[in-house]
């Protein structure tokens, strides 16, 4: 038999065994357990990258990606998800109508996408009664044309050598920076042939939105060639405004380029006071008739049957389809003794809803 001391000396040394055998377990689910995003895995990922295949060109352990969808082979090494990110925040900030219109990622090199035209049928019955069928709703499919979008920044060796130079916020400023100027044209009067289809290449009507074939945007006309009316020219952004169906107008944006709106910020209403309302607050965009407006360069110029204003719901209107990861080519033979960086990345957009959307064409009729 045991006595209280040597029963109790048993017991610690159990509860000491139990505590190892507990640590040992969580080493061992510590280290089967996959790495998460900002790890020392991530962390060495990043590393690799920037250091190694940047600076230095060495492309071990580096994701390779292939730079055509047709062609087999590597030509590019994955950007990271940081400076992918780093890239999608600038593209955001200086891409204005990435932040209007609606964004999906895709993993393959097309998109497409049914629309319901008519809405879907629908009936009121009793509680008892039967249920006759309804009608079928009608679909129209839409392939979003995507292309290629590269951008090509140099940087000498001796900046790449310094340890003091930030080459990702370099790179990812770069890339970000020319991809926003080439999409910015593209998601406006992109032709939709290895480009995005931009949204003043459709076909355009006066007729209203019952009548009116799919995939037709309708204008309104500002009443004068190439101009607004000498009269009352206020009055034709209400009609632009109203021209949009009510559940559209939740949500809606004005879209022009800082020549117009130049010329728009100059009306007043009947009691004087200016149509146009600067931001409350630095963060909030200025508005025009209660909407927001926000400046996109590629937007025409005002001139005769120039469609230099829109108006509507973006989000449903318009969409961009974009592939998530952005491929890079190293290249320092071409331009000694400067180092190329090519980027590439996939990115489409189409109108999917010409309901949602409406345009001023400066032109009497």
């Amino acid at each position: 038999m045991f006595d209280a001391a040597e029963l109790e000396a048993m017991k610690v040394s159990v509860e000491a065994i139990k505590s190892e055998l507990a640590g040992l377990r969580r080493q061992a689910v510590e280290r089967a357990r996959p790495a998460l995003a900002g790890s020392s895995a991530r962390d060495g990922e990043r590393a690799a990258f920037a250091d190694g295949f940047l600076r230095k060109g060495m492309e071990s352990g580096l994701e390779l990606k292939r730079f055509q969808g047709n062609v087999p082979g590597d030509g590019g090494v994955a950007v990271p998800r940081e400076i992918d990110q780093m890239i999608e925040s600038t593209l955001r900030s200086i891409s204005p109508f990435r932040t209007l219109a609606n964004l999906v990622k895709v993993g393959t090199s097309s998109y497409r996408r049914l629309v319901a035209t008519g809405g879907f049928p629908s009936g009121w019955v009793s509680e008892s009664a039967g249920r006759p069928e309804t009608g079928t709703p009608t679909f129209q499919e839409v392939v979003i044309p995507m292309g290629e979008l590269y951008a090509n920044p140099a940087a000498t060796q001796a900046m790449l050598d310094d340890a003091m130079f930030d080459i990702e916020s370099w790179l990812a400023g770069e890339i970000a920076l020319d991809f926003a100027r080439a999409e910015s044209t593209a998601f406006v009067t992109g032709t939709g042939t290895d480009q995005p289809k931009g949204f003043l290449t459709y076909p355009v009507a006066t007729t209203g939105d019952a009548t009116r074939p799919f995939g037709t945007v309708q204008y309104v006309p500002s009443g004068a060639a190439g101009a607004f009316p000498a009269a009352n020219p206020a009055d034709r952004l209400i009609d632009l405004v109203h021209a949009l169906r009510a559940p559209y107008r939740q949500g809606a944006t004005w879209v022009m380029n800082s020549n117009t709106l130049s010329v728009i910020r100059k009306f007043k209403d009947s009691t004087g006071q200016f149509i146009w309302q600067p931001a409350l607050a630095a963060d909030q965009p200025a508005t025009l008739l209660g909407y927001p407006v926000i400046e996109v360069d590629a937007m025409p110029d005002i001139a005769a049957n120039a469609l230099a204003i829109g108006f509507g719901q973006f989000k449903a209107a318009y969409t961009i389809a974009e592939r998530t990861e952005t491929a890079v080519l190293r290249d320092p033979f071409s331009n000694k003794p400067f180092v190329h960086f090519y980027a590439t990345r996939r990115v489409g957009g189409a109108l999917v809803n010409s309901e949602a959307l409406k345009l001023m064409r400066f032109s009497a009729s």
